[in-house]
C-alpha cells in the first residue's frame, strides 16, 4: 500500500561546501505533512583549505570550522535519515553527490515507492527545483531565493530563520536557512498545485529531471 506524502516524514537537506573542502555546512528539516517535525544544523571541519571563491558564496572561513568535528561524524544522522523517510533538496542532484563523496551508499532503506521493497541508495529524492520548473514557467528562475520571494514565502521563511538558524546564518547561502526554504515550498507546492492528494511516488515521479526517468520511476524500475 503506497503512503501519501503527509504520512511520512520527508527531511529536506542542504549542504555548502565544494569540490575542494567539501561539506563544510549541513542543515536538515524533517516535516510531516505541513508541519515541521524537527531541525538540526553545525558547521563541519573541510577535507581541505576553503577557497576564497567558495567563502564567497557561503561565508564561512577555514579558521571557523578548523576545530568543528567532520561531516563524516554524521553517518549515523543520515542513515537514519534515509531509514525514515525519502530525502528532498532544491536541485537535488548537487546535495546527492556531496552526500556520496563522503558516504557511498546508506544503510539498506526503504524505497518509498514500493511497499515492503529496500534498496541501498540515497535516492529517489523529492526534488522542489524540479517540481516548480514542471509548472512550466521556464522563462522565471528558479532560484531558491527567487522562488520564495515569488510565492509571497520570504515573511514566513525570515520568521523562521530568526528563531531556528545560529547567529550570523540567518540567509540564504546558510545550510538550514536554505532548507527551511525548500521545505516552505514544498509544502506550498502540494498545497496550491496538486489539485488531489499526492502520493509520495507521485512527487518523486514529478521530481525527476526527464519523462524517461519519471517513466521509470513510474514504472518502479529507476532504482
Amino acid at each position: 500500500m503506497e503512503l501519501y506524502w503527509e504520512e511520512v516524514p520527508i527531511h529536506v537537506i542542504d549542504f555548502e561546501g565544494g569540490p575542494q573542502c567539501g561539506i563544510v555546512e549541513f542543515g536538515v528539516v524533517t516535516i510531516k505533512g505541513y508541519s515541521i517535525e524537527s531541525m538540526a544544523t553545525r558547521l563541519c571541519r573541510p577535507k581541505a583549505r576553503i577557497p576564497k571563491n567558495e567563502q564567497a558564496v557561503h561565508g564561512i572561513s577555514s579558521s571557523e570550522v578548523d576545530a568543528a568535528l567532520p561531516f563524516q561524524e554524521e553517518w549515523d544522522r543520515f542513515a537514519r535519515l534515509r531509514e525514515t523517510g525519502p530525502l528532498s533538496a532544491h536541485f537535488a542532484s548537487a546535495e546527492n553527490t556531496m552526500l556520496k563523496s563522503v558516504f557511498s551508499y546508506p544503510r539498506s532503506s526503504p524505497s518509498w515507492l514500493d511497499d515492503g521493497k529496500e534498496i541501498v541508495n540515497w535516492g529517489p529524492w523529492l526534488d522542489t527545483g524540479v517540481l516548480y520548473r514542471e509548472l512550466g514557467d521556464n522563462k522565471s528562475s528558479l532560484k531558491l531565493e527567487d522562488l520564495i520571494q515569488r510565492y509571497d514565502l520570504q515573511g514566513d521563511l525570515d520568521a523562521l530563520g530568526r528563531t531556528r538558524c545560529p547567529k550570523g546564518r540567518q540567509g540564504y547561502h546558510c545550510a538550514l536557512y536554505d532548507t527551511i526554504a525548500s521545505a516552505l515550498l514544498l509544502t506550498f507546492y502540494c498545497r496550491e498545485f496538486c489539485d488531489e492528494r499526492m502520493l509520495v511516488g507521485q512527487l518523486i515521479a514529478l521530481s525527476q529531471g526527464s519523462a524517461v526517468k519519471r517513466q521509470k520511476v513510474e514504472q518502479r524500475e529507476l532504482f
